[in-house]
């Protein structure tokens, strides 16, 4: 088995508009990084041609390539987890087949891990032109405030990483939790590396029932805060019914309360 220096993971669902500019900014990485390169662009059960596209723009390149499919979309995550799975690269990046992260960042990130100093390298958006920008800064806000403070003020969208990390990675098998806050839960030597992110070139497969569905596995998977929160409402909640029943039964014990049946359907409630 050939072992490649680096490996790129692309996570492909719904993206056929931007294969040949995806295709391009791939060999923009592979003539500016030290050693070979190897794409993996793992197709997540994507419902247009993205898959076919990629194949028919690989063919006029001499990218070192493979296309894994999915057989249904199974998220953004579990293709990034796959694609690290069949990395052949002792440095693996994230890229975004949205174009919405510059070539330039990966480029970046390959040559700082090359260095040996850091394990993990995180791109930490400084701007973000969408409509979900403010909803998205409030979420990760409150998610860095109560649950993972080391993850940067806007999010994680691409990051990088050398095999060991990723091996730990693998070795979780969690289905309902967040990648991202893995990639900080685990350790290792870590950096921020600051960008502008771009206007999307796809369209995005996050709807509103994914946002929820990922909202309740980041958290629920790295904190007891919500199961703490609930228990508190249902001690408080049993505390004031406790004195309220006391009042109403010593109210009716005294006569204060003399219409029939009231007590008792207070009790009851």
């Amino acid at each position: 088995m050939t072992s490649y220096l680096n490996s790129i993971v692309v996570p492909v669902y719904r993206n056929a508009s931007s294969v040949p500019q995806l295709i391009d900014a791939i060999e923009h990485i592979n003539s500016q990084v030290p050693g070979e390169l190897e794409a993996i662009f793992v197709v997540d059960g994507s419902p247009d041609d993205s898959r076919d596209r990629i194949v028919e723009a690989l063919k006029d390149t001499r990218l070192r390539v493979r296309v894994v499919e999915h057989s249904r979309n199974f998220g953004a995550f579990a293709a990034i987890r796959t694609g690290m799975r069949v990395a052949h690269g002792s440095r693996i990046a994230v890229m975004a087949a949205d174009l919405q992260e510059p070539p330039e960042l990966i480029i970046e990130f390959f040559r700082r891990l090359a260095q040996g100093d850091v394990d993990v390298l995180a791109g930490e958006r400084r701007t973000r032109d969408d409509r979900g920008a403010l909803a998205s800064k409030l979420y990760w806000r409150l998610y860095r405030r109560f649950i993972m403070h080391e993850i940067p003020p806007g999010g994680v969208d691409v990051f990088a990483c050398n095999a060991r990390v990723r091996d730990v990675l693998c070795r979780m098998e969690d289905v309902h939790t967040s990648l991202v806050a893995q990639l900080f839960w685990v350790g290792f030597r870590r950096e921020l590396v600051s960008y502008d992110r771009r206007p999307s070139r796809g369209v995005s497969g996050w709807t509103l029932r994914r946002k929820l569905r990922y909202l309740s596995d980041s958290v629920f998977a790295f904190t007891e805060l919500p199961v703490r929160l609930l228990w508190l409402v249902g001690v408080t909640g049993m505390a004031v019914g406790l004195v309220v029943g006391t009042i109403v039964l010593v109210a009716r014990a005294t006569g204060t309360i003399a219409v029939p049946g009231y007590a008792a359907t207070v009790l009851i409630l």
